[in-house]
């Protein structure tokens, strides 16, 4: 899911496992530990376009990672708490700075979500605030922890590998629910693992779980309610994930029904909820040559998907069997990919399983993810320059307003 919420779990999870011993540390650690599985984008800046989207949520999101990983982060807790360092000077300003960099990529997240739900007036209104909140947290971290003794911290391996297997863990096995794909098994097997009954931002999930904990993390280590309040937030946000699956349940009766009645002849088909929501869903349902692919919202007045016929077109792509773009791409979207030559000439593959979106702009725009391609100097197909497979940020105002019109219901 998005950096905000893997954030919050991982800090969650860090204050459930360890919380009584070390208080707000164990929080941060978590938190810390909660996002790195994704610092895999960091291979970005040394990876073509296509290895890059091969290469996340791959080995830094397995079980092998976390079991490894977690026991490196361990041993050098035990050696930084044992040693005494970590009541140094120096220290407390370097750790202070990872704090902040963590507290900016929270608001980021949450600026991100309320930009994209709220548009432009949203964000002019969240930006002082969350400017305000950091900075008043800065204030709180140099008084309480920069010009404080600190006291004594456990440095038991034991206590901190428990701390770190579980933040780094449950990040993976969150990102399973969602559509995107988590190669959990790796490096074993190149599985990608995807329940798709959440999408990988949704509010719903997110709010109920920050609010529990900050409201936990401003109470003291030995406060009773502070480990209560913070288990109140890991059950609400995991009795939505059990209503996000039972949405799953019966949306895929729902895609059923629809096929029933129109006597469509299928191979498979998926579904899965729309951005920030789990109200809307897209269906894809793959025949011989081509896709049905349509939407079903909680609210439409007749219960079935509205689906429509896209052409598969795989024939363009004959000439390119062997292609490792195109084999990393079909990898990518399980097979659930459709052809379309654009109207410049360029081949673009579009993953099906997001769908599309909108019917006022070209068809070739339409698609929720799409990945443009063109011949390199060897004539093998390569992605567009600084095409990634997202809409452009200028589409996604468009997406947003077409989005929550769907969400309605017709």
């Amino acid at each position: 899911m998005d950096s905000l919420t893997q954030i919050v779990l991982g800090a969650a999870v860090g204050q459930a496992s360890t919380g009584k011993k070390l208080g707000n540390r164990a929080m941060l650690w978590g938190a810390v530990a909660g996002t790195i599985p994704d610092l895999d984008i960091i291979g970005n800046a040394f990876m073509s376009q296509i290895d890059a989207l091969a290469f996340h949520r791959g080995i830094s999101h397995s079980f092998f990672f976390a079991i490894v990983f977690a026991a490196a982060l361990a041993w050098y807790c035990r050696v930084l708490y044992r040693s005494q360092v970590y009541k140094k000077n120096w220290y407390k300003y370097f750790s202070s700075f990872i704090g902040v960099g963590v507290m900016i990529m929270l608001a980021m997240g949450i600026h991100g979500i309320i930009s994209m739900a709220g548009g432009p007036s949203a964000s002019t209104v969240a930006i002082p605030v969350l400017t305000l909140i950091i900075c008043y947290l800065t204030y709180r971290l140099y008084k309480y922890y920069i010009n404080k003794p600190l006291d004594d911290v456990p440095h038991d391996f034991s206590l901190w590998y428990k701390l770190f297997f579980w933040s780094i863990i449950t990040h993976p096995i969150l990102d399973c629910f969602t559509t995107y794909g988590t190669q959990i098994f790796a490096p074993f097997s190149t599985y990608r693992v995807s329940f798709d009954n959440i999408s990988v931002a949704d509010p719903g999930y997110t709010i109920p779980f920050i609010v529990c904990l900050l409201a936990a993390a401003f109470l003291p280590r030995i406060h009773p309610r502070r480990n209560w309040i913070n288990w109140m937030g890991i059950g609400l946000s995991s009795l939505y994930m059990i209503w996000t699956i039972t949405n799953k349940i019966k949306v895929g009766n729902i895609m059923e029904e629809t096929l029933a009645k129109e006597g469509i002849e299928y191979k498979r088909y998926m579904t899965n909820p729309s951005i920030l929501n789990n109200i809307l869903w897209s269906g894809t349902v793959e025949c011989d040559s081509v896709f049905y692919q349509g939407q079903y919202s909680f609210f439409d007045k007749e219960k079935k998907f509205k689906l429509k016929k896209v052409p598969k077109n795989h024939h363009l792509i004959d000439g390119y069997k062997q292609d490792e773009t195109i084999e990393v791409l079909k990898w990518f979207a399980n097979d659930y990919v459709s052809i379309l030559t654009r109207n410049d000439g360029r081949l673009q593959i579009n993953d099906m399983r997001y769908g599309v979106m909108g019917t006022s702009r070209e068809p070739e725009d339409s698609y929720i993810f799409s990945f443009i391609l063109e011949p390199d100097t060897r004539g093998n197909l390569q992605l567009a320059e600084g095409q990634g497979g997202r809409p452009d940020p200028d589409e996604r105002l468009d997406l947003m307003d077409d989005l929550v019109s769907r969400v309605r219901g017709i």
